[in-house]
């Protein structure tokens, strides 16, 4: 029961301890020193500039300083070269006319007031070295090639090491790579060394940091003999020698592990590690694989790791057995200051481990715990002080010191024992903003001893979800929101007192980009928006920035910031890239990215070259240009024949963007120059230059005119046409062709002319349209054509001379008619048959008004037809026709000519129709006979019918009328009535289209009389009058019952005016509104 008790009371002073961690004790309040600042443990100086070995402190009362060196008291008076900073331990040593050497050693400030003493670590002052290289002869290293070689740098000890480098005269870095490379010590390694390597300044160059001194090394002189190079061999190591080593690093250190290899041809490197993986984040592989290097090393490292270097001929490994040492390092930080009032409890804690486990030992204002008076509030176990019931004046500085064999940790913690009523150390009034839905913290920094508790309020007390309140005060939101903005209060409390805070948080709408830039892809010369559209909270001043690739926009006028958009205009190459736009406000940013790629018509192709020349074929090649963002879709080959049309370029043949080399088939007796085009989406680059003249030897021609005919332009004669053949189808000098014809099924043999470079060859004498054969052969100096392929024609044509036989006429109705014929024998056409044409007119009318017509009218009918329609003819009508035959030359002679007949058919509309002689109940009608009468009129029908004033049609009357009549008088009409009236002429064939016409009859004047203005009437006037004076003795009413109040009384009146629903009169119905 007694040891849980004691664990139960030492949880509670590690709890009461930790909460002590997070104060800060003002400065206004009395307290131990606390060093703020000093020099670290192992000072190298610089010997040109003064020493300076710092030690900041605070406390209150402020602390006085001293120093020992080299465990002795170091007493500054008696220093002359010494000053200390004042309100400071820092000391400045002036070394103008001393040697910093001579104050080199082990110095330790200490700081004290009247609460305690703190102490810093001891600081080793040793002065930078950079030693001159001993002066040596190097003697010219002669070696067979194909053998390993060390050149050696051994650079003199400096404080710190030097860099080490190798360069030549021009004090260029030596190139090294997986045959030639430095070692780690600095010597230069070549695992086998080529005649190339040969050279008199391999030179070794020592960089010392302090001093940034460079110190070098003689040249060193290197001669490889090729006289009889080295063999082959598999690898064997030079570093380390032996199949294992170890090696020992600390913890928190870089792991360098070296592997280099011999042999011939070059050894690779790998690595491996025998019982693990290599940590992925921490590892990497330098000098060409030899060196592993592992940064950060920890316990988990230590283990074998494996090189192997290998090479076609075998293989070599070699072991290192690492293991991890560690000087003293912090678990959870070194000890914190503690502030305890009288008679309460707390804990300092030294928790540190290290390889071996160190050792800690405590002391109280610089002097042992055992040797410090006694205390019997103080317990110390181990790494912990226990304080219980600590009384007022038992303040101090507790110094803690943990050491193992490869360091040590000391760290300063005072225990301050106060009485303090509560502060709050955080700004009064301060203002807090937040983007929404982010996490707002809101800080309550107190200070009081007890420590004082802390408690937030906002209306009410704060507690649970959503807010948090940490330890040292802060209260947190963890997703903030509109409705969490306002006034937030923080009450810090202990035993001593009350004190209150007021805080605001204000949670803003969050900075979001609406519209994004689009990826863009543009040509060089044109113009591109990014746009970038942005919603921001209003009360937040917003900026809007835009980068190029990650940097600033270049400064350059065609870039244009506006406040939504980038425009570039004018666009070059450079200005390719991801253009980000970031919208900033003092709370929050975001931002998005576009890429611009700008597009070009190709680089014209250059280098053309001829190659593989042969007698019809070249092969041209080619080196593509720049392709500007677009790939090359194809290359067009385009020629220029400088003998048949100089200047002239034509297109050769196209290949795939993705080949650069084109087999070329090329024509006889041509002097080619050929250049290239290339194609991409924006479209051609403009000709590359041209390539050298190539002339290809004439030949005999390897075709024969196209496009052969045969016709005649007169009835005795054949003319021979073609197409004539280019100067690149001549394939040589003194271009002719072989002209060849025969009678088709008549002629056996061909006759033949030769001509020259014409198109056309007229055979005169024919027969009249008869078949031939033709061919047509091209020849030149060299030789003839192949065979030409035979072609068709016919001779001249003459006009037919035979008429169309036994012409009929069928008549289908009143407009049209068919025609039949038949044909003529083939021979009589004497060309070829195009078609037949039928010649028509009308003769009379068969009616007497009508009159006469001789117009005639031509139908053709292409092919060898035998009948025809004539549409469109008149009725009641006497026509004639012929028919005549045609071919290419003209007409044959008429056929004989025939008459027929039209039926009747329906008349024209009548020419006129009008109203005559309007009275009260009859109209007269007069109208003219139609003028297309088509046959013999039987009469007209007249119809008409009412119309009302609502437009609506009344019953049709209809009147028979006879032929010759030209008028009619419709009595027994209806007066002041509108009609509507349809006319038609009709034959025996039925009646034609109708003619209308509207009218109205007159009005009667014993009805005109009585429809007097009844405004005039008296009666109408009294009435008027009678309404007028009815409706001011209402609106007199009205007016005195608002003067009034109505029904309501007074007071229910007066109220009206103070109630917001009231409703007032009514102006239509003069009534007042009532209460609700």
């Amino acid at each position: 029961m007694m040891e849980r008790r004691r664990m139960g009371a030492a949880l509670l002073v590690l709890f009461l301890g930790n909460l002590a961690n997070a104060l800060e004790v003002p400065l206004d309040l009395p307290q131990p020193p606390t060093i703020t600042h000093q020099s670290p443990k192992d000072y190298i100086i610089d010997p040109r500039e003064n020493i300076i070995i710092h030690c900041e402190a605070k406390g209150k009362p402020h602390p006085s300083f001293s120093w020992t060196r080299n465990g002795t008291h170091f007493d500054i008076d008696h220093e002359p070269k010494v000053t200390m900073r004042p309100h400071s331990g820092t000391l400045v040593v002036d070394i103008s006319a001393e040697k910093a050497e001579s104050y080199e050693g082990v110095y330790q400030c200490t700081a004290r007031n009247e609460h305690g003493t703190a102490v810093s670590n001891n600081i080793v002052i040793r002065q930078s070295r950079s030693p001159l290289w001993s002066k040596e002869r190097n003697e010219p290293i002669v070696v067979q090639e194909g053998v390993s070689l060390v050149l050696q740098c051994r650079p003199p000890a400096g404080l710190p090491p030097p860099i080490i480098f190798w360069m030549d005269n021009n004090f260029q870095r030596l190139p090294q790579s997986s045959r030639v490379s430095q070692a780690l010590n600095g010597d230069l390694y070549f695992s086998n060394i080529l005649k190339e390597d040969s050279r008199n300044d391999y030179i070794c160059y020592a960089r010392f940091p302090h001093t940034q001194t460079i110190q070098q090394k003689q040249p060193i002189t290197v001669r490889v003999l090729n006289q009889a190079p080295k063999d082959e061999r598999k690898p064997t190591f030079l570093i380390p020698s032996g199949p294992s080593s170890s090696k020992m690093v600390l913890r928190g250190q870089v792991l360098e592990l070296e592997c280099i290899a011999e042999g011939l041809p070059t050894p690779e490197i790998s690595w491996s590690k025998v019982s693990g993986d290599f940590p992925a984040k921490r590892t990497s592989f330098l000098h060409y694989q030899k060196t592993l290097h592992i940064v950060n090393v920890s316990e988990s490292d230590a283990g074998e790791y494996r090189c192997t270097a290998r090479n076609w001929l075998g293989s070599v490994h070699h072991t290192i057995r690492v293991t991890v040492k560690a000087s003293p390092y912090w678990i959870g930080g070194p000890p914190r200051n503690l502030v305890l009032a009288p008679r309460e409890t707390g804990v300092l804690t030294c928790r540190a481990n290290g390889t071996p486990k160190p050792t800690i030992t405590w002391t109280m204002n610089g002097i042992p715990i055992e040797n410090s008076p006694k205390d019997p509030s103080r317990k110390v176990e181990d790494d912990t002080v226990i304080f219980t019931e600590v009384q007022s004046g038992s303040s101090a500085v507790y110094q803690c010191n943990v050491s193992n064999e490869y360091g040590y940790l000391l760290s300063n913690a005072f225990v301050n024992v106060l009485s303090e009523p509560p502060r709050v150390l955080t700004p009064s009034d301060r203002v807090y903003q937040v983007i929404r839905n982010n996490r707002a913290l809101m800080d309550c920094s107190s200070f009081g001893s007890p420590i004082p508790k802390i408690t937030w309020f906002k209306d009410t007390t704060l507690n649970g979800d959503p807010y948090i309140q940490h330890d040292n005060g802060t209260l947190e939101i963890h997703v903030a929101q509109a409705h969490n903005s306002g006034k937030y209060t923080c009450v810090a409390r202990n035993s001593l007192g009350t004190y209150e805070n007021h805080v605001y948080l204000e949670v803003k709408e969050p900075t979001r980009i609406l519209k994004q830039p689009e990826y863009k892809v543009v040509r060089r010369g044109r113009s591109v928006v990014f746009e970038c559209k942005v919603k921001h909270d209003p009360s937040l001043i917003p900026t809007m920035t835009w980068l190029k690739d990650n940097g600033e926009l270049p400064d350059d006028e065609r870039f244009i910031v506006d406040s939504d958009s980038l425009t570039i205009t004018d666009v070059i190459e450079n200005d390719e890239g991801v253009y980000t736009c970031i919208m900033n406000t003092s709370l929050d940013h975001d931002s998005a990215s576009a890429e611009l790629t700008v597009v070009e018509r190709p680089d014209p192709p250059t280098d053309l070259e001829l190659t593989d020349q042969r007698e019809r074929s070249v092969q041209l090649t080619w080196t593509p240009g720049d392709e500007h963002n677009s790939p090359i879709q194809k290359f067009l080959i385009q020629y220029e024949d400088s003998l048949h049309h100089r200047g002239h370029w034509h297109n050769l043949t196209e290949v795939r963007g993705t080949k650069t080399t084109a087999h070329l088939k090329l024509s006889p007796y041509v002097h080619y120059t050929f250049r290239v085009l290339a194609s991409n989406a924006v479209g051609f680059s403009q000709p590359s230059f041209p390539s050298r003249m190539f002339k290809t030897n004439p030949a005999a021609p390897d075709e024969n005119p196209t496009g052969v005919d045969g016709y005649g332009t007169e009835h005795d004669n054949l003319v021979i046409s073609w197409k004539p053949m280019s100067g690149l189808q001549s394939n040589g000098p003194g271009l002719q062709y072989k002209v060849m014809w025969r009678q088709k099924e008549v002629d056996k043999e061909w006759t033949s002319v030769t001509v020259a470079n014409v198109s056309k060859f007229v055979v005169s004498g024919t027969p009249t349209f008869v078949p031939y054969e033709l061919k047509v052969q091209a020849l030149n100096t060299y030789g003839v054509g192949p065979e030409p392929a035979i072609a068709h024609g016919h001779s001249g044509e003459d006009l037919p001379v035979a008429a169309p036989d036994n012409v009929q006429v069928l008549v289908l109705n009143s407009t049209l008619a068919e025609v039949h014929w038949e044909p003529v024998p083939p021979k009589s056409v004497r060309g070829r048959l195009k078609g037949y044409k039928v010649y028509y007119w009308r003769e009379r009318s068969l009616h007497k008004h009508n009159p006469h017509h001789m117009e005639k009218q031509i139908l053709t009918f292409s092919g060898n037809h035998s009948h025809g329609m004539l549409p469109g003819l008149h009725p009641f009508s006497i026509y004639s026709l012929n028919v005549r035959v045609y071919n290419g030359k003209g007409e044959g002679p008429p056929s004989p000519s025939q008459q027929f007949e039209t039926p009747e058919g329906v008349p024209s509309v009548p020419s006129f129709l009008r109203i005559t002689n309007p009275n009260l109940d009859s109209l007269t009608l007069e109208w003219g006979h139609p003028h297309d009468r088509n046959g013999r009129l039987a009469g007209y029908t007249l119809r008409y019918q009412s119309v009302n004033s609502s437009n609506e049609l009344g019953p049709v009357k209809e009147l028979a009328l006879p032929a010759n009549a030209t008028a009619v008088t419709l009595p027994n009409l209806k007066y002041s009535t509108r009609y509507k009236f349809y006319l038609s002429a009709k034959t025996d064939r039925g009646a034609g289209p109708a003619i209308s016409e509207e009218a109205v009859t007159i009005m009667d004047e014993a009805m005109a009389s009585r429809q007097v203005d009844i405004a005039t009437q008296g009666w109408f006037i009294g009435l008027m009058c009678a309404i007028a004076l009815l409706i001011l003795i209402l609106l007199i009413i009205c007016f005195i019952q608002r003067n009034k109040g109505g029904k309501y009384p007074v007071k229910e009146k007066e109220d009206a005016h103070t109630d917001p629903e009231f409703q007032p009169m009514k102006d239509d119905d003069c009534t007042f509104g009532e209460y609700r």
